[in-house]
């Protein structure tokens, strides 16, 4: 009997336990769908955009997204060469992110792709871990940049790139241009530089100068003047127009000119090793299952979810730019969807790590696109075009793609931004030159973070200091700043909050108001919250611990102005019951006084005031309209 009771107890914990796991399962699920729906989300926002599309709408997408197209092939493969990929992943990123994110986009000229930041941030990575198999891990890394972008669109996580300091975007764009332009020289000079005994090093912009300059009699001149030569053309291009393409024309002069110098026995070193074939869409992709896949989620993480903010970033902040240029509203969490999509996307298809590409969005724009059609055209034409006549980029000079590179890193270095980071406040100031400082010391994927934080702990800093200041009734019947002479009332001190009440101002909050407390006559304090924000635990265990140190001495503590977020959130911490419903007033909107007057005849009550002439001023003109 007893096995079989202990059987029994077995079975019914076990009962149980599928039973609290169920509820759990089915609670998770609802909670999922009340995410998806609160997120606002719309699966197929293209169909919305297409509604009233015609011929002449085509006509403009069309001619818009060849002009894409003959951007976006120079374009990837130069930043294939940044990353330290083939150039075969700039080039399939550059198609397939373009049709993907075009799909689910609200904006109606971003173009997804390679960027320098994006690219520049998996070289550094993995140039700082030299050990690991760049190729292997692409697919992995990848995925999970599309992956933490999708979840974070689904939890608005694209509103927050608003809190971010735009010194720290400045500071992280120049100091990955000059390290873009370091990691280039060796290639632009066509250097050999013998590999460092024993293990790999990471690599940094002190040494990439120092093995630069310790080997400059392997410097090949024939590829440095193709560099200059590529430079000189570029830039003569450029002044024909943003429209004109500059980067493409460059590469086909400067492979006929370096095909002639091969013939003439000067040897140029260029691309003939690459093949660009269907099975070059097909990487490997992780087995979830496997113990590697596993490894690689853990060591790849940090870098993706860096990869993913930056591209939130920059997602954000241009797809505001060109929506304030042609009059369109945009959703930055959708466009956060759609740039997940297109990462998940070129995960499964040999591509790299995609963002939103200013460059190709800037033309699509000027060269009169209409939908996000002119994207889908532009990724479609990009990969046809690499498929049939990709053998002909065996003839870039690796030279010239170099140059080209070094001419993007020196078009992200904003002079006049610089200038106003450094000179606009200190705060900003200090937020670039450490920003800038880490970008040059550490890898990348830490410096951006690195930047961010100190931008949070400043803000922090800044808004954790509430302002405080004693009011009283002035004879108008006004809410005024009280005299230096004394209180009408000296037993009662109104003290108006305003600001942030969360946990970083809690000790500096209780410490002032402590502080006001020293006058022996004082018996009741009034705060007046109408204007304070944010009340978290932390400020809320503030008051409560400065109620019982009043009420410890004889005293009392009175909240007007109590908004119904500040009462919903006193209610949950149990702070009514501390502080007693009839010492809390809330705010009347039709009123803003109203309850700082409720609150002073309590304290009045309280003390046994009867002859006080309290009078409050009341505008109607300022209550809310019905």
């Amino acid at each position: 009997m007893p096995s079989v009771s202990k059987e029994f107890l077995l079975l019914s914990n076990l009962r149980s336990w599928f039973q609290q796991l169920r509820d759990f399962s089915r609670q998770g699920q609802a909670w999922l769908q009340t995410v998806a729906a609160e997120s606002e989300l719309d699966p197929f926002p293209l169909k919305q955009t297409l509604k009233g599309y015609h011929k002449e709408l085509f006509k403009a997408d069309f001619r818009s997204g060849l002009d894409g197209a003959l951007l976006a092939i120079p374009q990837g493969m130069a930043f294939a060469v940044v990353a330290g990929l083939p150039l075969a992943y700039g080039i399939t990123c550059s198609a397939v992110a373009c049709v993907v994110g075009a799909l689910l986009m609200s904006s109606r000229h971003s173009i997804y792709g390679p960027t320098n930041a994006t690219a520049f941030m998996v070289s550094s990575y993995f140039a700082s871990f030299p050990n690991v198999n760049q190729l292997a891990s692409m697919p992995m890394l990848v995925f999970l940049v599309g992956a933490l972008l999708i979840f974070g669109a689904y939890f608005r996580v694209a509103e927050m790139a608003r809190f971010i300091s735009r010194a720290v975007v400045v500071a992280y764009l120049t100091g990955a241009a000059l390290q873009m332009f370091a990691h280039q020289l060796p290639v632009v000079l066509g250097q050999q530089i013998p590999a460092p005994p024993g293990k790999p090093v990471a690599r940094t912009l002190v040494s990439d100068l120092h093995e630069v300059l310790g080997n400059l009699e392997t410097i090949h001149w024939p590829s440095a003047l193709i560099c200059v030569l590529a430079i000189g053309c570029y830039y003569g291009l450029k002044r024909f127009g943003k429209r004109f393409p500059a980067l493409t024309l460059t590469l086909i002069l400067m492979s006929l000119i370096a095909a002639l110098m091969n013939h003439a026995g000067l040897q140029v070193a260029t691309y003939s090793d690459l093949s660009f074939t269907w099975r070059t869409l097909l990487p490997p992709f992780p087995d979830f299952t496997s113990g590697n896949a596993s490894a690689q989620f853990s060591q790849l993480f940090g870098l993706a979810l860096s990869l993913a903010f930056v591209s939130m970033m920059e997602n954000s902040a241009m797809a505001r730019t060109l929506a304030s240029r042609s009059g369109h509203s945009v959703d930055a969490n959708q466009d956060m969807l759609s740039l997940g999509a297109a990462n998940l996307a070129c995960a499964y298809l040999s591509g790299m790590p995609a963002s939103h590409s200013l460059t190709r969005s800037l033309a699509a724009y000027e060269s009169g696109a209409v939908t996000p059609v002119s994207a889908i055209v532009s990724g479609v034409v990009c990969l046809v075009a690499a498929l049939t006549i990709g053998p002909l980029v065996a003839f870039v000079p690796k030279a010239a793609l170099g140059a080209m590179v070094i001419c993007v890193a020196v078009a992200l270095i904003n002079k006049r931004q610089i200038h106003i980071s450094m000179r606009a406040t200190g705060a900003d100031a200090v937020v670039f030159l450490t920003t800038f400082a880490a970008t040059l010391l550490v890898p990348l994927h830490v410096a951006i973070f690195t930047g961010v934080g100190i931008s949070i702990i400043l803000y922090l800093h800044k808004a954790s200091q509430p302002s405080l200041v004693e009011y009283e009734f002035n004879e108008e019947g006004n809410l005024a700043e009280a005299r230096q002479g004394g209180r009408q009332h000296p037993a009662i001190s109104i003290v108006h909050v305003e600001g942030d009440l969360f946990f970083a101002s809690a000790d500096l909050f209780r410490t002032q108001i402590l502080n006001s407390c020293t006058d022996p006559n004082l018996r009741i304090v009034i705060l007046r919250l109408k204007n304070a924000r944010h009340l978290d635990a932390t400020c809320a265990m503030a008051i409560e611990e400065l109620v019982r140190t009043l009420r410890a001495d004889g005293r009392d503590l009175i909240v007007s102005g109590v908004s119904k977020d500040l009462y919903r959130v006193l209610k949950g911490a149990g702070m009514v019951e501390v502080i007693g419903k009839d010492n809390l007033f809330p705010a009347s909107p039709s009123n803003p006084n109203l309850s700082t007057r409720n609150a002073l005849r309590r304290a009045q009550e309280i003390l046994g005031i009867k002859d006080a002439d309290v009078r409050i001023y009341y505008d109607p003109s300022k209550s809310p309209k019905p």
